[in-house]
């Protein structure tokens, strides 16, 4: 049977989108059983419906007190039986249930070479922006175990890509980008394999 995998997403889902392409092609050993976003107008939901995947907005407005927000996403994680959890641009940290119930099993897609340029406040071009200002000559998406503290779980793959001198934040962002899309899927397809 295929491995189950939940997907977190916040905004467009471009990484939830090629994660699903990717658990079509002949050969996945993975499978989507549900997205989940804190943003109930998410392209990610929007193609979650269209494509037939279970879709959940569960956020502070759906469940205002946090406790009850943490345990809604527990139960929506093990009703669908997600083996594994994929924050793919999921702009919200997990509380302490979930991370306790999947500890080991939730991880998260990052557009830089972890340790370098994450923690708060590193997402979107703030990350490329600070990839530019010092001076990197490579960069890279970065697959990591999801913890209490942003971007500080194991390291589990890299990509690199090379920073060009030409490079804007968004050259270099849309760079990332395609090999975020190519590295995500293979890690989950690496942990159905093992699984």
């Amino acid at each position: 049977m295929a491995m189950q995998v939940a997907v977190l997403v916040s905004h467009g889902g471009s990484n939830f989108r090629a994660l699903h392409s990717a658990s079509l092609v002949a050969g996945a050993r993975f499978a989507v059983c549900l997205a989940v976003s804190n943003n109930s107008l998410s392209g990610g939901l929007a193609y979650a419906r269209v494509q037939g995947i279970p879709a959940l907005h569960l956020s502070g407005r759906t469940h205002p007190v946090p406790a009850a927000l943490d345990a809604a996403l527990v139960d929506s994680l093990v009703a669908c039986g997600a083996d594994l959890v994929v924050t793919a641009g999921y702009m919200k940290k997990l509380g302490p249930l979930t991370l306790a119930r999947y500890a080991g099993q939730i991880i998260n897609i990052h557009p830089s070479l972890l340790p370098r340029h994450g923690g708060p406040g590193m997402y979107g071009l703030a990350v490329h922006q600070a990839v530019l200002a010092s001076g990197d000559t490579v960069s890279g998406p970065s697959v990591h175990y999801v913890t209490a503290d942003y971007d500080a779980g194991e390291v589990i793959a890299q990509r690199e890509v090379p920073v060009l001198p030409s490079d804007t934040a968004e050259t270099l962002a849309a760079r990332v980008l395609v090999a975020e899309h190519q590295l995500l899927p293979e890690v989950v397809q690496q942990f159905a394999t093992q699984a």
